[in-house]
């Protein structure tokens, strides 16, 4: 029998996050996930009369064929992709990842290739179709967040169906206080940073494009971050493993990078990918109240509660700065106090402090108000 949860679970990816309608079409792409989660989200895609085209995948046989694949092979199947996603108009991936470190051994370059060479596909979807990306509880996640398989599955589904109406409301005044605001300066353990996000406007993630979700984005003024950022959650790339990953910054750029555990020079070999890889495309806020300690996946540790994430690479078409790259590496800072704390300013007034918004407008988005 279906777990309720799931049929709840993929009803709100197809009414609420996708808000898919009559005749429109959904590509539906799932890795190492049960037959039951595609068997449910079709089911709730003919509800409203919706059209579902399926792909399932096992992580193991992604690796084998990027590794054995010819660069005229990705090319056609990167033209084939592109085809078929010019006419979908929705898109939910869901990904199991039996083992994160898969794809750690596949060489750089090959790896490079297939990422610059599929990049056209990636940004059709997401600028050009409505998206949800989210990831399947398994035992190796559960291992992943120093939990019992029921235990982490039950935390999943909590914070995956968190109620996001509330949250969306309680967000809204921190959107408007971001499109009014010039300077924002990040102050931490290793961390004292500054930038600006003026013009650049912010968007609310509550719900609608990731699950579980839980965050207001921008991005910084191309050329405007200077200081250093020390994030304090371990971080993944690509089946390659780093933790306090240390950046620093002058007029925008990334002019040294360093990892206290992980291969530094393929750290910035990541940052060599290409100029825009050097820059930063996206500062956003994440505050799920459900979320509250890193696992290694990004899905989960960029909507920390209490957190914030500063990422290099592309930015979004929504919260434009010019910033083009095949790299979008979100990396986490959590700022609450059993982290070493934390400071967010706006335009030199202090809005949150270790993992707390201090200002009246925004107290709705702390834990408390949330869902605690």
């Amino acid at each position: 029998m279906t777990d309720p949860r799931v049929t709840q679970l993929a009803e709100n990816l197809i009414n609420n996050a996708i808000g898919l309608k009559a005749h429109e079409n959904i590509l539906i792409e799932t890795t190492d996930t049960p037959d039951e989660v595609s068997t449910e989200l079709i089911k709730a895609v003919a509800k409203v009369g919706g059209n579902a085209f399926v792909h399932n995948s096992c992580s193991r046989v992604r690796r084998e064929l990027i590794k054995s694949a010819t660069k005229e092979q990705i090319a056609l199947r990167a033209e084939l992709d592109l085809a078929e996603m010019k006419r979908m108009q929705a898109y939910i991936a869901i990904r199991g990842a039996d083992n994160a470190m898969e794809n750690c051994d596949i060489d750089d370059e090959k790896m490079l290739m297939y990422r610059t060479m599929t990049e056209e596909v990636l940004n059709y979807r997401v600028n050009k179709t409505r998206w949800c990306v989210l990831r399947w509880p398994n035992p190796s996640m559960a291992q992943g967040a120093k939990m019992s398989t029921e235990a982490f599955e039950d935390f999943y589904f909590k914070a995956c169906l968190a109620d996001y109406p509330k949250m969306a409301t309680a967000a809204k005044p921190l959107v408007d206080l971001m499109n009014k605001t010039d300077k924002v300066r990040l102050v931490a353990k290793g961390t004292d940073i500054s930038f600006s996000i003026k013009g650049v406007g912010a968007v609310p993630c509550c719900g609608n494009m990731n699950i579980p979700d839980g965050e207001v984005y921008s991005a910084p003024v191309r050329d405007s971050i200077n200081g250093v950022i020390q994030y304090n959650t371990p971080t993944l790339y690509e089946g390659k493993h780093f933790s306090n990953v240390r950046l620093e910054f002058k007029n925008g750029k990334i002019v040294n990078a360093t990892c206290e555990s992980g291969d530094n020079e393929k750290l910035n070999a990541i940052f060599d990918t290409d100029e825009g890889a050097r820059y930063v495309g996206e500062f956003a806020i994440g505050f799920n109240p459900f979320v509250d300690s890193p696992m290694c996946d990004i899905l989960f540790d960029e909507k920390i509660k209490g957190s914030i994430h500063f990422t290099p690479g592309r930015c979004y078409e929504d919260a434009p700065n010019g910033n083009a790259s095949a790299i979008h590496w979100d990396m986490v800072l959590i700022m609450r106090p059993e982290y070493g704390g934390g400071e967010i300013w706006f335009d030199d007034k202090l809005i949150r402090k270790d993992g707390i918004f201090v200002v009246d407008e925004l107290k709705g988005l702390n834990p408390d108000k949330l869902g605690e």
